[in-house]
């Protein structure tokens, strides 16, 4: 179902008599600022992602010391 250009006017006029021409461009503030907040935190989701990888990376390449190893190092030999 396509809107044609008449009903793109009737929606439009209908949304002007319901809110006010004064309440419509506070409407549309805010809806930009949530639009944004929203990119800023998909933004952010991505970047976790990318630092918790190489966090991951970083952890598989150098092994964590137990208190074995710790043990073994600080052990004098005789």
């Amino acid at each position: 179902m396509r809107f044609g250009p008449w009903e793109i006017v009737v929606i439009v006029l209908l949304i002007v008599i319901l809110f006010g021409h004064s309440k419509i461009p506070g409407m549309m503030k805010n809806l930009a600022n949530g639009i944004n907040v929203f990119k800023k935190e998909i933004k952010n989701s991505d970047d976790d992602k990318k630092t918790a990888t190489t966090k991951k990376a970083v952890a598989k390449v150098e092994p964590k010391k137990t208190k074995r190893s710790v043990k073994k190092t600080t052990k004098k030999t005789k």
